[in-house]
């Protein structure tokens, strides 16, 4: 295990599985060939000069050089040739983590801005300073302004601190940034559309489909909850259901996508009742 580790932290095994990368097909037949050949050649040589009978012969052959192959000699010449045989493997590697330490890191923002014309704009002109490229934004209205929600991607030297500070700078209040993958990308419609034939298939995935779709927690125990960061919907089962986003209140928006998707379930299950 530690050499596993080991292996692992030096980037020469995979992050995910801790295997060494594979070998390539030619370099892994003549490594094989390497080990096996002299053997083969030394045991056909010790029996033509003992001449034991055919069959003795034959049986000694099979059973000394199989084993010896399995157990001995193979896993040795591949622990010697271990640096050549995935030399391929750790070039492609290691240059694969340099691109992923050179590529740019990826934010997910929210902001809230006055509605009024020019607010975006200039959040967009101050990110723009920074290098910043906005991937994808999704509006809420809510009381007092709108609620932004932005992916950017910037610079790896830019970090969360200094986005709010560019944030807050351009007029944007209640701002919060936190790092985020590829995932975010996906547009919320394609996203809420996948949630809804999952709820179809099975209405029993409302709460956890809810909760994914708007980056909240279920609440199991709602008596023992109570904070403004709260949204109910009702179940079809239980009566309501309940999440929270502490320090991000539910828009408008978020409220009614929710009570669809509830509306969802509360269809499929009606029809999978009457089959």
């Amino acid at each position: 295990m530690e050499q596993l580790r080991t292996r692992v932290s030096a980037g020469t095994a995979c992050d995910v599985c801790g295997r060494m990368p594979h070998p390539a097909r030619l370099r892994l037949t003549l490594a094989k060939l390497a080990a096996i050949f002299p053997l083969e050649l030394a045991l056909h040589a010790l029996i033509v000069a003992v001449h034991p009978p055919y069959l003795l012969a034959v049986t000694l052959l099979a059973i000394t050089t199989t084993a010896l192959a399995i157990w001995v000699i193979e896993p040795s010449t591949m622990r010697l040739l271990r640096t050549w045989l995935h030399a391929p493997g750790h070039r492609l590697r290691s240059h694969t983590h340099a691109e992923l330490r050179q590529a740019p890191s990826l934010w997910r923002i929210r902001v809230t801005l006055a509605d009024r014309a020019g607010e975006l704009e200039q959040l967009t002109h101050a990110l723009a300073d920074l290098d910043a490229n906005i991937l994808g934004l999704h509006v809420h209205p809510v009381y007092g302004g709108v609620r932004d929600e932005l992916v950017v991607s910037t610079p790896d030297s830019v970090g969360p601190e200094e986005l709010t500070e560019i944030v807050t700078a351009a007029g944007g209040r209640e701002v919060r940034v936190w790092p985020t993958t590829k995932l975010a990308l996906v547009d919320g419609q394609t996203t809420a559309l996948s949630l809804s034939a999952r709820v179809v298939a099975d209405p029993a995935e409302l709460p956890h489909a809810v909760a994914e779709l708007l980056g909240a927690q279920l609440v199991t125990d709602p008596k023992k909850y109570e904070g403004p960061a709260m949204l109910k919907i009702p179940s079809p089962w239980s009566g309501l259901y309940v999440f929270t986003r502490p320090g991000e209140p539910f828009t408008p928006a978020e409220s009614a996508r929710a009570h669809r998707l509830a509306e969802v379930a509360e269809a499929a299950r009606a029809i999978a009742a009457g089959r």
